[in-house]
């Protein structure tokens, strides 16, 4: 069901920046595994990356969506 007070826009920025986010704390988890030699902190950081760009890809389509309306 749809709101109809949704803002695509604001919701894209959101989730654009906690994808950011996921995506930078999977760099340093990558990182810092590198460093250690723990691989499991490294497959963990990884997968971070992955779903932070993935959200970040969502934010994106949320406001070109909000755009084109």
């Amino acid at each position: 069901m749809a709101r109809e007070d949704r803002d695509l826009t604001s919701d894209g920025l959101n989730n654009s920046a906690e994808g950011k986010g996921k995506d930078l704390k999977g760099k340093v988890k990558d990182a810092a595994g590198g460093l250690t030699g723990d691989s499991s902190l490294q497959g963990e950081g990884k997968l971070d990356q992955a779903k932070g760009k993935v959200q970040d890809t969502f934010g994106k389509a949320e406001r070109k969506l909000d755009r084109d309306a």
